[in-house]
């Protein structure tokens, strides 16, 4: 079994055809749900790029070993399942942004990885002046290139290279891209394929119960001199990226066909988390923020001799991932992790009704060297992100811990400060009626907590399964003075 993992950075499910929105066009997506399974209610782990990623692919929670920030990632004496495949006699290409391993990972895990990604993307820097309205929107110029110019383009080029290199043996093809990710741009014609005028009515930005980071990040970015109108020309263009990222995966899956390998290969496509693009009159993402529009990511998975059209309803979480490849690859996990296989679904078994989903974010203020925007990494005022790193630091309680659990039907948000949540996902699946506190779901909050409790009595430590003696050595006792060790006959 071969494998391509096709990943777009900061893609909310709810934007793409197959998951039922009424504009945006993924038509090669589309197919792929048409000949897979579709997994309607995928959680990520985390809502921002390396702790998501570093839960998909060890099925570690982020709080399991620490992995909760964007500057810690998997490090060599650490399971991941590339690693896993690789040792299993996997060639691992990797042709994308990293945001997963550390340096010193790369050798047992990947053959050969090309990071070309971000060219062509609007860079690092913030649109003309302040006194421009839309000055800290993310909100870019048109990509004034051809659609294989950008980092995209040239990392899902060597994809399809590598796919008509006949390669030998199993294969692991991962594509991290970097499209919808803001700057919101897109070359034509996508960049332009939606007006305005047509976006369906976003989120308000007036929702009562929010927590802080709401209005803070308005404030911060200068949001609120922006109208309905503004916010409508960020979706459309956001939308336009997906569409973008849609025509690449048809690219590829024209290669998987033209090469025979749609027959003997498993294609994910999913992504780490999601973006606002003007949903309650906001954009990008916040480390703390747990609602669908930055948690409910894409998974449809299509693999040789599985169901077509097979639609999973139920909660699963996105470091499925790493359980599934796993079991299709045949390669057992040496590891303790909490991620579950999803292979019977993939034949066509439903969900589990009774499962829940869990997300976890934020920090707390014991940990300064986990906050963005500190003085060592010299951000300027002209990135894209230093009022965001600005305002993590002026109010660190914008910022808190948090821990979500998503059942069937309702969501909890529990925050160590600021604002807890509470929703009915089937009456109010835009989270937009906070119950939390009330009395008429006291009952369903606290079935929330107990699950919350449960949650992390479980999944507190994980233990290796490798061994050290307890007993003497053969010989003699040992003696342990300043220095090397001394060894007496006993």
């Amino acid at each position: 079994m071969n494998f391509v993992i096709f990943m777009p950075d900061e893609m909310r499910a709810e934007s793409a055809g197959c998951y039922g929105h009424p504009l945006v066009r993924t038509p090669n997506l589309d197919r792929m749900a048409a000949e897979g399974t579709t997994f309607t209610q995928c959680y990520a782990q985390h809502p921002v790029c390396s702790p998501s990623r570093g839960s998909m692919f060890t099925g570690w929670y982020p709080h399991v070993a620490g992995h909760r920030t964007l500057w810690h990632l998997l490090r060599p004496h650490e399971p991941n399942t590339l690693k896993y495949l690789k040792q299993a006699g996997y060639d691992v290409r990797w042709y994308g942004k990293n945001d997963l391993l550390a340096v010193d990972s790369f050798p047992d895990s990947v053959t050969e990885a090309d990071f070309t990604w971000g060219k062509g993307h609007g860079g690092g820097l913030l649109r003309s002046g302040p006194e421009d309205p839309l000055y800290d929107s993310f909100l870019g110029e048109p990509f004034e290139h051809g659609p294989w110019d950008t980092g995209d383009g040239m990392c899902v080029k060597a994809g399809i290279d590598y796919l008509r290199s006949d390669p030998e043996g199993p294969f692991v093809l991962y594509l991290p891209l970097v499209y919808p990710h803001p700057t919101y741009t897109a070359p034509e014609p996508w960049h332009s394929m939606y007006s305005p005028d047509d976006v369906p009515p976003l989120r308000p930005d007036d929702c009562q119960n929010k927590p802080m980071f709401h209005r803070l990040i308005r404030e911060t970015r200068k949001l609120h001199r922006l109208g309905e109108a503004d916010f409508r020309r960020i979706a459309a263009i956001y939308f336009g990226m997906i569409s973008y990222s849609d025509w690449l995966f048809g690219e590829l899956l024209k290669v998987l066909d033209e090469t025979g390998h749609a027959d003997d290969t498993t294609v994910f496509f999913t992504t780490d988390h999601g973006d606002w693009a003007g949903e309650y009159g906001l954009v990008e993402k916040w480390p703390s923020a747990l609602d669908d529009t930055i948690l409910r990511v894409p998974f449809v998975v299509r693999t040789p001799g599985g169901a077509k059209g097979h639609v999973v309803d139920t909660p699963i979480e996105l470091f499925d991932l790493s359980a599934t490849m796993m079991d299709l690859a045949g390669v057992p996990a040496e590891h303790t992790h909490f991620a579950r296989s999803l292979v019977p679904q993939l034949r066509g078994a439903a969900g589990e009704a009774d499962r829940c989903a869990f997300a976890e974010g934020g920090y707390d203020p014991h940990e300064p060297h986990c906050f963005e925007g500190r003085p060592s990494l010299g951000w300027k005022p002209d990135n894209i992100y230093y009022q965001k790193g600005a305002l993590q630091q002026s109010h660190p309680d914008s910022i808190c811990r948090s821990v979500m659990v998503r059942d069937a039907t309702h969501k909890l948000i529990y925050r160590s400060a600021d604002q807890c949540e509470l929703y009915d996902m089937n009456a109010d699946p835009r989270e937009l009626n906070n119950l939390c506190g009330r009395p008429e779901a006291a009952d369903v909050q606290r079935r929330l907590e107990r699950r919350l409790l449960d949650f992390y009595l479980r999944t507190a430590d994980v233990v290796p399964f490798d061994e050290d003696p307890r007993g003497l050595p053969p010989g003699g006792s040992r003696i342990w003075e300043h220095g090397p060790a001394k060894t007496k006959e006993t």
